[in-house]
């Protein structure tokens, strides 16, 4: 099984260096790895103490980013090395505060395994989320590093539950600590008697309950709010943009701000373009005089998103009529209801979310237009609403602590 593994990410490499040839996120990804190990040695100094974050791209950084924190203002000797996969993640989070390097992650061969963690020997290893790497796993098993997965989810439909999982489950067994999110993954892991496993919670509730005690003022947001009523669509994509078009379209007391996931122009002109029955503008052209009249505000650039949803009466979230939603936590944690489309079932907050009254599932604009009328015209039932999102972040925060706590047995002192 090793064999067919290494195969396997063999083929992975020379398929992203084809597409590489007209894809330019697949271009990043083969050019961020060139010379990687060079760089390495010229950046980290190996007797230092080293602590070692990975994250396979924005989102998963994003749900670590509270224990990096933690840890540096806890661990200020340590260094911190951040890598990641994904360009989504290197290329917006390069040049983050917090770390002392970032870099891509060699691919997951066993050369490049020993190699980097002989260049870096890391203290602590912190894999976030979904990252299971065989090589590099094996690799710091075999130096008695310290690895940790955060935040983890684990579903019966993976390989490791599998009849054929055993090579796979073995690789987990390597792991100093398994952090999960929830009792199922908790059951599942012991199913396969694994021993190493901990409830740690969700670290995304702590970092957007800071967000949201640390955000700044956007006074051309606040603007466009004037007294009406805002719906603020956050990383949505052309599916998501079509039915909020249609509530628009349906509703001439409604304001809207689209966030979409790509920002590129092309994405931005097919938005301006889909909405041109209203007064429409892009967030970097607008003033004073020109946003205060418009009826809908286009964001178009990276970063800003998980503040504005302080401005919006209710928020829709893009993806669920794709592979799935994004975060929703960022605009619970002010307060605002949540919407977003049929394909949340992988997303557990927004299973609990539903359950309780905070968020809303739409399969189409009749069924927005609805949802959205509830909310906006009673205001008992918004307040009600919005106290659920507010007690939900509440009641799940503490999943930092839950994490550093562990980890600090194994910081050098």
């Amino acid at each position: 099984m090793h064999f067919l593994y290494n195969i396997g990410i063999y083929i992975y490499y020379l398929f992203v260096l084809l597409a590489s040839i007209f894809n330019k996120k697949a271009k990043k990804w083969i050019e961020g790895r060139n010379n990687i190990f060079a760089q390495l040695q010229q950046a980290v100094d190996p007797s230092q103490k080293i602590i070692w974050f990975h994250a396979a791209s924005l989102g998963e950084f994003e749900q670590g980013r509270p224990v990096i924190e933690s840890f540096r203002h806890k661990y200020p000797d340590y260094k911190i090395l951040l890598t990641f996969f994904s360009p989504s993640g290197y290329e917006i989070r390069k040049d983050y505060e917090q770390a002392d390097f970032v870099f891509y992650l060699p691919i997951d061969l066993k050369k490049n395994a020993r190699k980097f963690i002989q260049i870096v020997n890391p203290n602590i290893v912190v894999f976030i989320k979904y990252e299971f790497w065989f090589n590099y796993i094996n690799e710091l098993h075999k130096n008695n590093i310290p690895i940790f997965i955060i935040s983890a989810i684990f579903r019966k439909e993976q390989h490791f539950f599998k009849w054929y999982g055993a090579w796979f489950r073995s690789m987990l067994g390597k792991i100093t600590y398994l952090f999960v999110q929830n009792q199922e993954s908790l059951d599942l892991l012991q199913s396969i008697q694994l021993k190493n496993v901990i409830i740690g919670g969700d670290t995304r509730f702590d970092r957007v309950y800071t967000i949201s005690k640390q955000t700044k003022a956007f006074p051309l947001i606040q603007k466009f709010t004037g007294k009406q009523n805002v719906l603020l669509a956050g990383s949505t994509w052309p599916p998501d943009e079509n039915i909020i078009n249609q509530l628009g379209r349906g509703n001439s007391k409604i304001k809207i701000i689209i966030a979409p996931h790509e920002v590129h122009e092309e994405r931005i002109r097919s938005i301006l373009k889909l909405f041109d029955t209203k007064n429409t503008i892009r967030y970097s052209v607008a003033d004073e005089k020109s946003i205060e009249s418009a009826e809908v505000l286009v964001i178009d650039q990276i970063g800003i998103l998980s503040g504005l949803y302080q401005y919006c009466k209710v928020a829709y979230i893009g993806g669920g009529f794709g592979y799935g939603i994004h975060n929703i936590l960022e605009a619970v944690t002010f307060g605002k209801p949540v919407i977003f489309g049929p394909n949340f079932q992988k997303f557990k907050e927004a299973i609990d979310l539903i359950n309780l009254g905070g968020a809303f599932s739409v399969s189409n604009e009749t069924n927005l237009s609805l949802v959205y009328s509830n909310l906006v015209d009673s205001n008992q039932y918004y307040n009600d609403v919005s106290l659920i999102c507010k007690a939900f972040i509440e009641e799940n925060r503490g999943a930092t602590d839950t994490i550093l706590k562990k980890l600090s047995k194994y910081v050098k002192q």
